[in-house]
């Protein structure tokens, strides 16, 4: 059954950046758009398994830092080679300046 987990402050994501959130032994990333929303993805790439918090941001894309795959993070829609699997989204909202995502 899918729970609303307590992942960060909203504070310390800034704009057009992603950040590592683990919980229950799995890996997500959470990111803060250049509208101010936020969303959240598993965690490592569907190529070969980078944790793609440390990789580039711009718009809506995340780009992995092995090998420059690009993924929408608003859709998890794979969108550049050499991915080919999209990343799975989940919902998160904000409430007293924290993020929750439903996991």
């Amino acid at each position: 059954m899918a729970q609303w987990v307590d992942a960060y402050s909203a504070d310390d994501i800034e704009n057009e950046e992603a950040i590592r959130f683990d919980h229950g032994g799995r890996t997500f990333a959470i990111y803060r758009s250049p509208d101010d929303e936020f969303f959240a993805t598993d965690g490592l790439c569907t190529h070969e398994k980078v944790h793609l918090a440390d990789g580039l941001v711009m718009d809506d894309i995340i780009e992995c830092p092995k090998h420059n795959g690009r993924f929408n993070y608003k859709t998890g829609e794979a969108k550049g080679a050499p991915v080919c699997v999209n990343l799975r989204t989940y919902p998160v909202r904000v409430g007293n300046k924290r993020v929750f995502v439903e996991i």
